[in-house]
């Protein structure tokens, strides 16, 4: 793994395939430092997901087909004539890497569909591989474009919104997904100011939106995870906008911890909860949220900040990643494939047929 540092980046180029490795925008060191890590085996980006380098849902995913690519570029070369046995071994160390973002196994059983069904060269393989790993990656692009000229089309008058973590191009392919509505009502004029929740522990709305909005001259506001009722109450806020790291079949939504108290804030003060996600999102096969595994890292992300303790010796913590917001809070799901107001099994079945 080697570590690049440029002068200049957006978040549209945090994730892309350069000659025969895969360039991730380390996301722990923005927005002060802009450096690249060239990841060269399906093992460091693995580690690299799990160390939240790239983070995001379809970011996740992507990177991880980019990771098949280097697993069976890897196996050809180190295992020729037991690449099969390598490359199983590393599609466990992706698959593993965050068990919440449906995105990943949705990206991995793409990829593993070439493989099953090849009986040729491992080194033929490879560029068949990439051309799929683009393609997904292009496709997600081109789905939160749509999405967000659907999502911004809720939007039916100029106001302010808040969103939370960050639901932008440094979270999937580009252009975003909660915050490629934003860019698109923002263009439409309907946009006033962006207030962005920071997040904690890992603060993805302070480092990552505010980052990604500021480049964007989209005005933007931070404030803290509990000030979000306090700026309902104050009015001027029309819309709430996240996005979704897995929704079940039932339209129950796993997101950033934070957007369950979002969404109850929302319903209580008359402000609309829109959850901005690609199809590929949905995972049909649990039934509610209930059945969604939430992933809880160290307590020391909650225990310090920036790598420096600052809760008293001896506290404990718990630190889920993800809380599960239930269907009967969310006014709309916008996807690539249409708008879902007021989610329900049969409607998502529907629109996912």
């Amino acid at each position: 793994m080697e570590v690049i540092c440029r002068d200049t980046a957006t978040a549209d180029q945090a994730l892309a395939w350069q000659g025969r490795s895969l360039w991730l925008l380390d996301q722990r060191r923005l927005p002060q430092h802009i450096e690249f890590l060239a990841l060269e085996s399906a093992a460091e980006v693995a580690a690299a997901i799990r160390a939240m380098v790239v983070r995001g849902a379809p970011a996740i995913g992507i990177a991880a087909a980019y990771g098949v690519v280097l697993a069976v570029e890897t196996a050809c070369q180190e295992t020729p004539s037991d690449w099969r046995r390598q490359v199983a071994t590393d599609l466990q160390l992706l698959s593993e890497a965050r068990p919440t973002a449906v995105n990943l196994a949705w990206a991995l059983r793409r990829m593993e569909r070439l493989l099953d069904g090849w009986s040729g060269t491992a080194a033929a393989l490879v560029p068949r591989l990439l051309a799929e790993a683009q393609a997904i990656h292009a496709e997600d692009i081109a789905a939160n474009r749509r999405l967000g000229e659907l999502g911004a089309a809720l939007i039916e008058r100029r106001t302010s919104v808040i969103t939370h973590c960050n639901a932008g191009a440094l979270a999937t392919g580009g252009y975003g997904t909660a915050l490629g509505v934003i860019r698109s009502a923002h263009a439409a004029g309907r946009i006033e100011r962006v207030f962005a929740d920071e997040t904690r522990p890992w603060l993805q709305g302070a480092r990552l939106t505010a980052w990604e909005l500021v480049q964007e001259g989209i005005p933007v506001s931070l404030m803290a995870d509990g000030a979000a009722a306090s700026r309902m109450r104050a009015g001027g806020i029309g819309w709430v906008i996240v996005g979704a790291d897995r929704i079940a079949a039932n339209g129950d939504v796993a997101n950033k911890i934070g957007t369950y108290g979002l969404a109850l804030a929302a319903r209580y003060h008359g402000v609309r909860f829109m959850v901005a996600a690609p199809s590929s999102s949905f995972d049909l096969s649990i039934d509610s949220g209930a059945d969604i595994p939430i992933e809880e890292r160290d307590p020391e992300e909650v225990l310090g900040c920036g790598g420096h303790s600052q809760a008293a010796t001896g506290a404990a913590a718990w630190n889920p990643v993800f809380d599960i917001t239930p269907a009967e809070l969310v006014e709309a799901l916008v996807t690539e494939r249409g708008v879902i107001l007021r989610p329900n099994p049969e409607r998502i079945a529907r629109l996912l047929a």
